[in-house]
C-alpha cells in the first residue's frame, strides 16, 4: 500500500495501551496509531470514525468484549487480540489462524505478528477472522479457558501462614495496583481479606462464569455473596453483601448485569 498503514488499540488497562503503542514503534515506524478504546464499545466506535488497517483487541474489556467487537469490525480490518490467557485458552487461537499476542508482549512475538500483518497489506489480503471463526472463538472463550475446569482454591499468604480458600468462600476480589484483594468468610464465619500477587485479569478467566461476575473494571464479585443491588446516579450501582460492611461499585459498563432492577 502507498500511504502509511494505520492501527487501533484497544485496552481498558491504560498503561498496557500505551506500552503496546511503544513497542509498535520499535517493531514497525511506519504504522501510525491513530486511536485507541478503552473497551469494546468504544472500539467499534474508532474503528467507524477512522478505518484504521489492523486493530489490537484485547480480549476481555469492560462491556462489549475484545471479540465481540471483532465480530463487528469484521473483515474489514485486519485484527490481531492480546490476551492473558494461558496455553489451553490459546488453542482456540491457534486452531483458528488467528493472529494474537501474549500478556506481557514480547518483541520477538511482536516482529512475527507485524511481518505477517505487512506482508497481508501489500499483498491487499482480506482479514482471516471470519463471522463463523469469531462465533466458535467467543463461544469456546465463554466456556472458559478451552474446557478446563473452573478454579476452586486460591492459595494465599496471610501473615506467616499459607491459606488455601475455597473459590466458593470467596465474596468479592478487588485490583490494588499489581496484586489482587481477596475478601472470604472463614469456616468460622469470620470476614478476611488477603492480598495475592495475581493480577485480576488472570484470575477473571479462571472463575466459573456462572458464579462469579467482573461489576467494575477492579472488582469481581460472588453473585452469591449479594445481599441487594441499590441503582445510583449516572446509571451506576452499589452491591450490598451479605454479611460484610464493603459496598462495591457497579460501573456503566456493568450495570446491564442488573437490568431487571
Amino acid at each position: 500500500m502507498s500511504r502509511r498503514p494505520t492501527a487501533l488499540i484497544a485496552d481498558d488497562e491504560p498503561l498496557l495501551r500505551d506500552e503496546l503503542a511503544l513497542m509498535l514503534v520499535q517493531a514497525w515506524p511506519e504504522l501510525d496509531v491513530i486511536a485507541q478504546a478503552r473497551n469494546g464499545r468504544e472500539a467499534i466506535e474508532c474503528y467507524e470514525a477512522q478505518r484504521p488497517d489492523v486493530c489490537f483487541l484485547d480480549v476481555h474489556m469492560p462491556g462489549t468484549s475484545g471479540v465481540e467487537a471483532a465480530r463487528r469490525i469484521g473483515r474489514r480490518a485486519h485484527l490481531v487480540f492480546v490476551t492473558a490467557f494461558d496455553r489451553y485458552a490459546l488453542e482456540a487461537f491457534e486452531h483458528g489462524v488467528l493472529d494474537y499476542l501474549v500478556k506481557p508482549v514480547e518483541p520477538a512475538r511482536l516482529l512475527d505478528t507485524v511481518q505477517r500483518l505487512k506482508d497481508r497489506l501489500v499483498a491487499a489480503e482480506p482479514s482471516l477472522a471470519t463471522d463463523a471463526l469469531l462465533q466458535q472463538l467467543a463461544a469456546r472463550l465463554q466456556r472458559g479457558v478451552a474446557g478446563v475446569a473452573p478454579l476452586r482454591w486460591i492459595r494465599a499468604t496471610v501473615g506467616q501462614e499459607l491459606r488455601l480458600i475455597a473459590v466458593d468462600a470467596i465474596d468479592f476480589l478487588r485490583s490494588d495496583e499489581k496484586y489482587t484483594l481477596v475478601a472470604w468468610h472463614a469456616d468460622d464465619g469470620q470476614a478476611s481479606e488477603a492480598l495475592l500477587r495475581v493480577p485480576l485479569k488472570e484470575l477473571v478467566a479462571q472463575l466459573d462464569a456462572a458464579q462469579f461476575a467482573q461489576v467494575h473494571r477492579s472488582v469481581v464479585v460472588n453473585l452469591g455473596a449479594i445481599s441487594h443491588v441499590t441503582r445510583g446516579l449516572n446509571e451506576t450501582a452499589d452491591i450490598h453483601l451479605k454479611g460484610r460492611r464493603e459496598v462495591l461499585p457497579v460501573s456503566r459498563s456493568y450495570l446491564h448485569l442488573f437490568k431487571q432492577m
